[in-house]
């Protein structure tokens, strides 16, 4: 008990008192101390990450060496999903490839899959399809749909449907352990005046009403008495259908036990969704924390208002996909925190698409130049390789901070600049050609924007045939000719160098980005807008 309590002193946190539950039985004090947050015993992954709880930055600590148990909320499959909820996918996939890539963590993320719900049942009845079919159909979707946003697929997904006596025996828990009530109808409600921690993500009290047999506002589902003609299980309590929040505490337990390192999704998930995960959590495990870190992600906004299918501003996924690359959109997420809301406009786009090409124009013109095609350029090695030292050192530093990837692509938009400059200054005199540091330089470059899950449009990594790179190959290089002669010749000939003008063009249509260096043409895939 003393251990116990100078652990409870030694991390408590900026005056933010909330009582925290520990149940070794229904018999014994709740109330073991008064903490916000506890930090984990157990390894140190050298990363800081914002905490709402205590509303400041933390350590990340992992339970185990090296390894950690991620659970992320994912979606309720009665609708197709908009750009709103791909930014929270795409940020938290970016998280997720630099705790892998950067921190070298063995990530096992696994997500939740809602497909029982109010939604759900209404939209069932409204299309007149089977809510099975129906949900069915619109998982496929959703993970179709982050296939083609390049998000890694969850290493376990669940459904609850396929979790029923999981969630029944986890209420059977919670009633036992004195922390729920049944009413007469037949519904299970979380008691919250027996869990004094409730409120610890932020927001304590609510104005909800004492309906359908609650016993104050706070109080929510752990099971939903049946109504006539909506699906339903047989439980101890009567039939019915489980409460949100239950799902994900259920399946998160079944997989990972009685703590999970990290836990993550929109914002407007933090009340009451994850809040009543928490608290139904602790109770049923007997457990002061069950969840160690929250990541949040903030608001997808149209016209400075949040973007939702409820207020008819949103923007489908496909709408997306026809203007812009998932590269682009990806770009886009990255030159934001993924705490802070973010507006989407065209501008903040346009400048996405700009970035993006910029990289990949460079990319490019590296690769030429290794290769021999770019006749310019003027190289300082010295500068390049402490240029790449210091941005290496810079974007660590930032990724460890709480993942501040917009510093991060500041830092890697400034690499490509200095190299630019250089490659495209005129050669002096003496000058020595030095392919393998253009070398270096590119493929950090490159795979810093691989781990950020980028997949850059280059010559060498286009996923065309061997062949079709030779055809283009021979039809830059008659071009090419074709120019040169129209040039040389007396007056020049304004018909062939419109003619070569006008293929330039209508290669670019199909992706083919063609650059003249006087009498020497560079082709490479542009990873152009789509149209």
């Amino acid at each position: 008990m003393k251990l116990l309590r100078s652990l409870l002193v030694s991390t408590f946190c900026r005056n933010r008192r909330l009582h925290v539950s520990a149940w070794k039985n229904q018999d014994k004090k709740k109330n073991v101390g008064e903490v916000a947050w506890i930090q984990p015993t157990g390894f140190d992954t050298g990363i800081v990450v914002y905490n709402p709880i205590v509303k400041s930055k933390v350590p990340l600590i992992t339970r185990n060496e090296g390894y950690a148990s991620w659970y992320m909320c994912g979606p309720t499959v009665y609708d197709s999903a908009h750009i709103g909820h791909a930014c929270s996918y795409v940020k938290l996939d970016i998280i997720r490839r630099i705790l892998v890539e950067y921190f070298d963590i063995n990530l096992i993320t696994m997500m939740g899959i809602t497909d029982i719900d109010d939604k759900i049942i209404k939209k069932s009845g409204e299309s007149k399809r089977d809510w099975k079919e129906l949900t069915r159909f619109y998982e496929k979707e959703f993970f179709s749909d982050m296939a083609e946003l390049n998000v890694q697929q969850p290493y376990l997904c669940c459904r609850v449907s396929e979790h029923m006596p999981q969630i029944l025996q986890f209420i059977f828990q919670i009633l036992k352990n004195g922390g729920a009530y049944v009413t007469d109808e037949g519904s299970v409600y979380f008691d919250t005046s027996k869990y004094q921690a409730y409120g610890k993500l932020g927001i304590k009290e609510t104005t909800a009403p004492c309906t359908q047999g609650k016993r104050n506002g706070q109080d929510f589902a752990l099971w939903k008495a049946a109504k006539p003609g909506e699906p339903f299980w047989e439980s101890s309590w009567g039939p019915g259908r489980p409460g949100w929040h239950i799902e994900c505490s259920v399946m998160a337990s079944e997989k990972f036990g009685k703590s999970v390192d990290i836990h993550s999704g929109g914002i407007d998930l933090a009340f009451p969704h994850h809040e009543n995960e928490e608290a139904q959590s602790c109770q049923h495990h007997g457990v002061s924390q069950w969840v160690n870190y929250w990541l949040h992600t903030g608001h997808l906004h149209i016209n400075s208002m949040k973007m939702s299918k409820s207020l008819g501003n949103s923007v489908s996924i496909a709408e997306l996909l026809d203007k812009f690359t998932a590269d682009q959109f990806r770009l886009f997420c990255l030159t934001s925190h993924y705490r802070r809301g973010v507006e989407y406009t065209d501008d903040l786009m346009a400048a996405s698409v700009a970035i993006l090409k910029k990289v990949e124009c460079f990319l490019d013109d590296c690769n030429n130049y290794v290769n021999g095609t770019l006749p310019e350029g003027n190289v300082d090695e010295v500068v390049i390789l402490q240029s790449l030292a210091k941005t290496k050192s810079v974007i660590q530093s930032a990724l460890a901070g709480d993942f501040d990837t917009p510093k991060a692509i500041r830092e890697i938009t400034s690499l490509v600049t200095l190299g630019n400059k250089m490659l495209h200054s005129p050669e002096e005199e003496g000058t020595v050609r030095n392919p393998a540091v253009i070398a270096a330089l590119a493929n950090y470059i490159t795979s810093t924007l691989k781990s950020f899950g980028l997949e850059t449009n280059t010559k060498n990594t286009q996923k065309s045939s061997i062949q079709t790179a030779d055809v283009i190959d021979d039809l830059v290089n008659l071009r090419r000719d074709v120019r040169n002669f129209a040039l040389e010749v007396k007056l020049k000939d304004k018909r062939l160098l419109e003619a070569c003008d006008a293929a330039r063009k209508n290669l670019s249509l199909h992706g083919v980005q063609i650059k003249d260096y006087g009498n020497t043409s560079t082709w490479s895939f542009g990873g152009a807008r789509k149209t």
